[in-house]
Parts: structure tokens; C-alpha cells; sequence
């Protein structure tokens, strides 16, 4: 009996340490501790990096497998090196949906597809193009990985720090989040909602967005919530991104923006100079291109 209580009893507190990613029990305990693996089966591979995603040596090690494990998988060709510490099990030019969908997987906090990038997936981009040279923007709370830069993909990623934008109410709240299934047997990519990744987008005027490109995009945007609005705009820290976003609202009043109350949110104070050049808007007191100021 002593000896049936101690072994369950090891068992419980080592199924509270296992990694989410961990394979089978068996070969992950010695005398109830997690132990690293001597060597990768096939079924640890394909449960540990499946075909299509990439992994870093860091986080390989992290769910129980040895560096010696891991080298041999290497030297044998299980495993294929990308770059310097990131493998995958075969060597190819990825996609960006294998490149997010390994970030996300491996990522201790939300990364998302947003802005631009969102809108497109969403269908709402229609001006923008995706060819062979795709530019895929992510936004996160800490910083880039080093690794992003050093794996062959058919895009280029570009970062934002949510620091300046969201709040922490924002930022992890998955009401504020679409999901794009791109592989039956994959992880699904999230990304921003459609009102979140326009107020994401905002924030590159106007040097990776133009003014034009902005209210070009607001006029496919018919039906937005005005619910999520009101809490991300409550949640947003950047004043520029609200008066852009009332302003360019505004010159296309649709309903959901009646529904919007400008009273409610925090616009700062005093004159923004974010059009170099252009007109003072007098409601929102930014300067906009002199072409789109007045009404529409």
C-alpha cells in the first residue's frame, strides 16, 4: 500500500509539470520526475514539430528532450537546421502561415496578425496586394525574436510593440481576436479583429500608411461594432490613433459611428501635427492633407 500511495502520489505532481507539449508518459518520467529524452522516436517528432512548422533549439529543450537527443535527430536528418538554433523537419522556403503559426505555438504571450495585414486575411484589404514578396505585420507585447529574421520565408515580418497602444485589458482578451484555420491538422493563426486592426493600422500614419490608403480602407468597413469600438477606444493609450480614427470615421459617418459618443474618450489636448504641411482639422485638431480636409 506504501508503495502504490508514493508512486500515485509522484505521478500527480509530475503531470502538474508536464509541458503542454509533452509526449507520452512513459517516456517522460523516472521515478515520477520529468526526464530528458535519450533519444526521438518518430511519434516525439511529429508530436513535438509537426511537417510545416519550425521550432527554436530553446524551446525544443524546454519540453524534456537532451541537446544530445536533439543533435543526434540533427546528424541523422530527423530534424533539418533552418538557420543558427531553429530546425524544422524538412528543409523548404516557409510560408508566413508556417512561420506565425510556429511564433504563436512557441510564444509565452499573444502575438497576432494585425493591422494591414489583419485586414487583408479578414477580406476587408482589397487595396491592398499580396504577391510573392508578402509583408506580414505582428504586433506583441515584448520583442521581436531573433530567429524571425534568420528563416527563409515567401514574407517579410514586420514588428509592433503594443506598448504605446494597448492596455492590458486589450491586449490578451481573445473578444478582440478572428482565427484563421489554414491546416486541417494544425493550430489555428490568430489574429486581430477587424475594429482592432484598423486602430492597429492607424498607427503608421503617415509614414507606413498614407492618409488616402487609410480612408480608402474605412470605406469597406460598413459594418463594425460599435460595442468592441467603444472598449478598444477605452482601452487605446494613443491619442493620435483616436483622432485619426473619429476623423476618418466621421467623413463617412456610417451607422455604427453615430452609435459613438467622442465625449466618452480620453482625445488629449491642444494640436497634433501628424500631416506635415497639411490642414488643421478644427474638430480634431490634427493637421490632415489639405485634399481630404472639409467634408467628404
Amino acid at each position: 500500500r506504501r508503495k502504490y500511495k508514493v508512486m500515485r502520489t509522484s505521478c500527480l505532481c509530475a503531470s502538474l509539470y508536464l509541458p503542454v507539449s509533452s509526449v507520452f508518459f512513459a517516456d517522460y518520467f523516472n521515478n515520477g520526475k520529468p526526464m530528458a529524452f535519450q533519444g526521438l522516436k518518430p511519434q516525439h517528432i511529429d508530436r513535438l514539430l509537426p511537417h510545416g512548422l519550425v521550432a527554436t533549439r530553446q524551446w525544443v529543450l524546454e519540453q524534456g528532450v537532451s541537446r544530445h537527443a536533439l543533435d543526434n535527430a540533427v546528424k541523422s536528418h530527423r530534424l533539418h537546421k533552418l538557420a543558427v538554433g531553429v530546425y524544422a523537419r524538412a528543409e523548404s522556403r516557409l510560408s508566413w502561415q508556417a512561420v506565425v503559426c510556429s511564433l504563436q505555438r512557441m510564444a509565452d504571450r499573444s502575438v497576432l496578425v494585425g493591422g494591414v495585414s489583419a485586414l487583408q486575411v479578414l477580406g476587408l484589404g482589397q487595396y491592398l496586394s499580396f504577391g510573392d514578396t508578402q509583408k506580414l505585420h505582428l504586433y506583441a507585447e515584448g520583442k521581436v525574436p531573433g530567429w524571425l529574421g534568420r528563416v527563409a520565408a515567401k514574407a517579410s515580418f514586420q514588428w509592433h510593440s503594443t506598448r504605446m497602444l494597448w492596455g492590458a485589458e486589450v491586449l490578451e482578451n481573445k473578444t478582440y481576436q478572428k482565427h484563421l484555420q489554414w491546416r486541417d491538422d494544425l493550430p489555428e493563426i490568430a489574429l486581430s479583429c477587424s475594429e482592432k486592426a484598423y486602430l492597429e493600422m492607424l498607427a503608421d500614419i503617415p509614414d507606413g500608411i498614407s492618409f488616402d490608403h487609410a480612408d480608402e480602407l474605412m470605406q469597406g468597413l460598413t459594418s463594425l461594432s460599435p460595442s468592441k469600438l467603444d472598449a478598444l477606444l477605452r482601452g487605446c493609450k494613443s491619442i493620435k490613433v483616436k483622432r485619426l480614427f473619429f476623423w476618418l470615421a466621421s467623413r463617412h459617418n456610417y451607422p455604427w459611428f453615430r452609435k459613438l459618443n467622442r465625449d466618452d474618450y480620453d482625445l488629449g489636448k491642444g494640436k497634433r501635427v501628424i500631416a506635415k504641411s497639411g490642414k488643421l482639422d478644427n474638430t480634431y485638431l490634427i493637421t490632415v492633407p489639405e485634399h481630404l480636409h472639409g467634408p467628404k
